[in-house]
């Protein structure tokens, strides 16, 4: 069915492109990893874009479920985008796509208007380019940035209003670039193939075409030219492995990637210091959150140099010449451990508590929940042939089945377990036991997470109605089980009205998970009003960090 074709660019179009520019890489995934062999070789550029994209989705999703009536206006959209992107950027070219989103939305979010026409997204696909070229340390020809270029140079030839023949045009350029990247970079031209990045961003420009237009561009023919070269020499060649005879050796043997929380003067040094202890460096953010992408020899040196500029988290090492390309940190045992539970977790202190248990951990800082590419990478990373997965969030029931089930069609074997809170999670963990029955352990630590009630105490950030009636923003909310039960005006106060709530129906075991912003005294009045009120009642208290809410509460 052809895609119902939108006027303008405003919010519904950024929502739109996104998701068909999504299915677009979802299609073009494997032939763009078959034929990814700059700057590295691994296999992974069709992948990394796809992940890179799925986030912005997301955050685009989100902004649009948080308008209980209207829809966001274009700069919420694009802003979105790009902060997506910014968070999930995967890769040397997922890190570009994602500064390529950030610059349209530069141009698209200024001045609040509901829409834009055909000039405003020729000066979006502008801005998009320069800025791409400005993140990377030393531009490369026959590239992602190339294309980009080209993009950009077609589409500030067109006249006139029309979006679709602005975005056609764009794509048309692109295609055209992209053909030429052989001839521009030798290791291309070795390999028989286009840029994997380049081809990547054709197929996110061909969205943006669909998304205006209403019809779906044709397929690329002659994009994928390592096939025509290896059926006209006689030579099979169908894995990305086998490019990598073609690329010299000799290169960095880590990739390194943190998002980053600086000011733009220490990510100016960052920059220099990085340029010097390693190649392909790719810088891409502002407003005081950086995504920082490099090869290095020296992984650690590159990890410094971030701590010493902001706060590094997130932090992502591969070693390229690990057999799982998506390995973090030391390189993964040959040999499969047997069983393992990964879990997502809402704060650095819970992925501590967490960690320190066995687990596998996945961080979803506020705002910023985990794609189902990110816990199959976590699924892969705890390296085991059975595998139970705790999603700790009611929110991310579908991206865990998502994740879950990809993990499956490579052999491993997965349990979710419908956690809707970490305190849920902590139960589970509590029971688990590897050396006993798959399904036992599982059945196991299910129940002991279903018999565990959860609560949270945050802090209202706009009027809104809910279960125990009207609140405004700044209002203190229990909440139990997920609906709101206590409005109040402060957070201890709140707490204990909750707390209370919940053990009138009985309980052993309280537990208590205390964010940043939770106050110095609230665990200590807790734990006395939990042993002066409730006999037999245990207690134990955990430090979340950053976790988003004020204080986790589950009752056992």
């Amino acid at each position: 069915m052809a895609q119902v074709p939108q006027t303008f660019f405003d919010a519904l179009a950024v929502r739109t492109w996104c998701g068909l520019a999504l299915e677009s890489l979802g299609r073009a995934r494997e032939e763009i990893d078959a034929i990814n062999v700059y700057p590295v070789a691994d296999g992974d550029t069709g992948t990394n874009l796809y992940l890179t994209v799925e986030s912005a989705v997301a955050a685009v999703e989100a902004v649009f479920i948080a308008y209980d009536v209207g829809r966001p206006t274009l700069a919420d959209a694009a802003r979105a985008m790009a902060h997506g992107a910014l968070i999930g950027a995967r890769g040397n070219s997922g890190t570009i796509l994602a500064q390529l989103l950030r610059g349209m939305a530069q141009v698209l979010a200024d001045g609040e208007t509901a829409h834009t026409d055909g000039s405003g997204l020729r000066l979006a696909l502008r801005r998009a380019s320069d800025s791409a070229r400005q993140a990377v340390a030393h531009p490369v020809e026959g590239t992602v940035l190339s294309v980009a270029s080209a993009a950009a140079d077609a589409a500030h030839g067109t006249a006139g209003d029309d979006c679709g023949a602005v975005a056609r045009a764009a794509y048309e350029g692109a295609r055209t670039a992209l053909a030429a990247t052989p001839g521009q970079l030798a290791v291309l031209e070795r390999a028989g193939v286009v840029d994997a990045g380049g081809r990547g961003l054709l197929a996110v420009l061909g969205a943006l075409v669909e998304t205006f237009t209403g019809e779906a561009v044709p397929a690329v023919s002659g994009a994928h030219t390592r096939v025509a070269s290896a059926a006209r020499d006689g030579v099979p060649l169908t894995e990305a492995e086998d490019c990598a005879d073609v690329v010299d050796a000799g290169g960095p043997a880590f990739e390194v990637i943190y998002l980053l929380e600086a000011e733009d003067a220490a990510v100016a040094r960052l920059r220099e210091r990085l340029d010097g202890l390693g190649d392909s460096l790719v810088i891409v953010g502002g407003d005081g959150l950086w995504n920082v992408h490099v090869h290095v020899d020296d992984a650690g040196a590159a990890v410094e140099a971030g701590v010493e500029a902001g706060r590094p988290y997130r932090i992502r090492i591969t070693h390229f010449g690990a057999g799982d390309a998506h390995t973090t940190g030391e390189q993964l045992p040959r040999e499969r451990v047997q069983r393992a539970v990964v879990a997502v977790v809402p704060g650095e202190g819970l992925a501590g508590l967490y960690g320190e248990a066995g687990a596998t951990t996945v961080l979803a800082r506020p705002g910023e929940p985990p794609a189902s590419g990110e816990l199959v990478e976590a699924v892969r990373r705890a390296h085991a042939r059975e595998v139970v997965l705790l999603p700790n969030d009611a929110e991310l029931r579908h991206t865990a089945a998502a994740a879950a089930e990809q993990a499956r069609t490579e052999g491993i074997r997965v349990a979710l377990i419908p956690t809707r809170s970490a305190v849920q999670g902590i139960a589970a963990l509590a029971v688990h036991e590897p050396d006993r029955r798959f399904d036992e352990d599982v059945v196991s630590m299910t129940s002991a997470a279903g018999a565990t009630r959860y609560a949270e105490v945050a802090v209202a950030e706009r009027q809104s109605w809910t279960m125990a009636g009207i609140c405004q923003a700044g209002d203190v909310l229990g909440l139990i089980d997920g609906d709101v039960a206590v409005i109040g005006t402060d957070v201890t106060a709140t707490a204990e009205g909750v707390l209370d709530r919940m053990l009138s129906a009985g309980g052993e075991l309280v537990t208590l998970v205390l964010g940043d912003e939770a106050p110095e005294t609230i665990a200590v009045h807790l734990e006395a009003r939990v042993r002066e009120s409730y006999l037999a009642v245990d207690t134990v208290v955990y430090r979340g960090g950053r976790q988003g809410a004020v204080l986790l509460i589950g009752v056992e």
